[in-house]
């Protein structure tokens, strides 16, 4: 097990030459990497948890962190960097080395079947739980950064600004927010654009907190928020919004998605989708589905724009907001690892251990590695009373 392991570590080093680091293994045997001071140190602490690396990829690497099998000593976002370098960096793997490093892995593959540990759904943590890392406004999708030092707060509401101008609100029109989360873009929407509207969200907590904040900033009679799946929504509106729901409905209903939000909208109505996506097909991260979110999968963008034209939606403009993703949980990170005692006490530090692990897999996924946020902007049937130029969506429009 070890002369393979040293077969992939070569592999790793060879996709950044400057690179440094250490592996360590149970018996504090040690492999080195490049000649200066490792920037991070990888250590096995038992003989099972590379095999399960080996055995079963990053789940058995995941699980083996978890379970404090693995450690991670120095700087554990390099280690994913270099991960994704075999596809994307400057000196990526040759199609052989990449089929010789998968091989590493795959020889010893076991089937990721049976019956999956029952785990509750993100969202349904609690609201104290995201409120730990999570900015007031409760937004926990891809904020919007005019600058790096913008801070999470303000790139939140530049994202919800982002969006209605986008979808050009207006008074009096009547806007839906599928997938809604806590509400922060139908409050502000109704605060600064004057529109009527709902939002839903499967989530109990979230449509509480959300129709509680409501009722508290008098805006009750203007919007609400259902306990409610999306194919359960009726009506027709003028606008729709869907920010961050879209990856989380299962590769199946990707397309059922797509028809209940066209039924939504009154013809030439305007939509936006907001979702985390990737520019061709590929397999969802067993990991991530048994973890963190499971009948999730994240769409190829391909297949978001094939479905839309199926049900005769005209795609508008596309724009991918990777880097602003990359920002957005480096800051959620900062603030869970400031709260991570609290967390371990809790809950426990596995669970812990799982959520910091998501964070920093998530963040070098959209900073080097094959992750993309899109907002394709959309209209129900051909509306040719659009501007011409995208500079209404840089203007001040707020009511």
């Amino acid at each position: 097990m070890k002369d393979a392991a040293q077969s992939a570590i070569d592999l790793m080093g060879k996709v950044d030459p400057s690179a440094s680091f250490e592996v360590r293994f149970w018996d504090d045997d040690r492999i080195r990497v490049g000649d200066e001071e490792p920037e991070f140190v990888l250590w096995f602490k038992t003989r099972n948890a590379l095999a399960r690396t080996f055995g079963d990829g990053f789940l058995g690497f995941g699980e083996s962190y978890m379970d404090e099998e693995i450690e991670v000593e120095g700087d554990f976002r390099k280690l994913f960097v270099l991960g994704h370098q075999m596809d994307f960096g400057e000196h990526s793997l040759t199609l052989p080395e990449k089929i010789r490093f998968a091989l590493l892995f795959l020889r010893n593959q076991n089937t990721f079947g049976g019956s999956r540990r029952n785990v509750a759904h993100a969202y349904n943590l609690g609201n104290d739980f995201y409120r730990l890392f999570l900015d007031e406004n409760m937004a926990y999708t891809c904020a919007y950064f005019h600058t790096p030092d913008d801070s999470l707060e303000q790139a939140q509401l530049n994202k919800f600004d982002h969006v209605c101008r986008k979808l050009q609100l207006a008074p009096g029109e009547r806007l839906v927010d599928v997938g809604c989360g806590w509400g922060g873009l139908l409050i502000h929407a109704a605060q600064h654009y004057g529109i009527t509207g709902v939002g839903a969200t499967l989530s109990e907590p979230q449509a509480a907190f959300a129709n509680e904040r409501i009722r508290s900033l008098g805006l009750q009679d203007r919007i609400r928020v259902l306990h409610q799946d999306y194919r359960e929504v009726q009506g027709r509106f003028d606008k729709l919004s869907s920010i961050g729901m879209l990856e989380h409905v299962g590769k199946k209903f990707i397309p059922t998605c797509v028809k209940q939000i066209s039924e939504l909208l009154e013809p030439g109505g305007l939509g936006l989708l907001h979702s985390i996506g990737n520019d061709t097909p590929y397999e969802d991260d067993p990991w991530t589905m048994k973890y963190m979110f499971p009948g999730s999968h994240v769409p190829a963008l391909e297949q978001v724009v094939h479905d839309l034209a199926s049900y005769k939606q005209s795609i508008l403009d596309i724009e991918n907001l990777r880097p602003h993703y990359a920002l957005t949980i480096d800051h959620w990170l900062e603030r869970f690892e400031s709260h991570f005692d609290e967390i371990c006490e809790r809950f426990d530090r596995r669970f812990a251990r799982q959520w910091r692990l998501y964070w920093l897999v998530s963040t070098t996924s959209f900073s080097h590695g094959g992750n993309r946020l899109f907002q394709i902007l959309f209209s129900n049937g051909l509306n040719n009373d659009l501007p011409l130029t995208r500079d209404h969506i840089y203007r001040d429009t707020r009511a």
